[in-house]
């Protein structure tokens, strides 16, 4: 697992199409909402968690499509099914590689981010512990989408549109607890919240995944 792990982040790094692509969209929303919105600061203070928040899912979403698209390609995908590594151990080294390549940047560059929306200094920290306990989320619930559209034809829109209903909750919470902590409020809630979405999905999702992967690969 380990082994799969390290290949899927060289191949991402290599291609640019998570490490380098979720990023540049997330920068490309930040600057572009205060030109929407307005250079108010009241304005981007208020509605900075979301916007970040928001920038930062659909980043996730961006390299969905290629988590086992080209496993399926180029026939990796059979001989891993048939390997010693249980098939939920696959999903979860392929959502794993992915949150590394594409989630752990997001985290790391978020403050930065949060510089050009004006966000409060209190939700700084709370952005970055918010999002580091829900883009794992993000990228399991990725993983359970690419598995159900592998093999299909213009897969990558019918994976949005099935997996950005399953993002709602993250999103939800992940903004609350940021805006509660740049107003000073109580966070615990909203992180427990967070915290219980991923557990939940960490601990479901890989074998829902790897059931569909056995159905596709029939």
């Amino acid at each position: 697992m380990i082994r799969l792990v390290l290949r899927d982040v060289r191949l991402a790094v290599r291609a640019g199409g998570g490490f380098g692509l979720g990023l540049a969209f997330f920068l490309i929303v930040t600057v572009l909402v205060p030109f929407g919105v307005g250079p108010e600061g009241a304005v981007l203070t208020r509605i900075a968690p979301g916007i970040l928040w928001v920038g930062a899912l659909l980043a996730c979403l961006l390299s969905l499509d290629r988590m086992f698209a080209l496993d399926w390609e180029d026939g990796s995908l059979d001989l891993l099914a048939t390997a010693p590594v249980p098939l939920e151990g696959v999903v979860a080294a392929k959502a794993l590689a992915h949150w590394l390549t594409t989630g752990l940047p997001l985290v790391v560059a978020a403050p930065l981010f949060g510089l050009l929306l004006n966000l409060s200094g209190p939700g700084y920290v709370w952005l970055v512990v918010s999002l580091a306990l829900g883009t794992p989320a993000l990228s399991v619930i990725g993983a359970f989408g690419a598995a159900l559209t592998v093999g299909l034809k213009r897969g990558g829109l019918l994976l949005s549109l099935l997996v950005l209903p399953l993002y709602v909750p993250t999103l939800i919470f992940g903004a609350e607890a940021v805006r509660r902590g740049a107003e000073g409020l109580s966070v615990e809630t909203p992180l427990l919240m967070l915290a219980g979405i991923t557990a939940g999905t960490l601990a479901v999702l890989p074998f829902a995944a790897a059931a569909a992967l056995r159905v596709n690969l029939r």
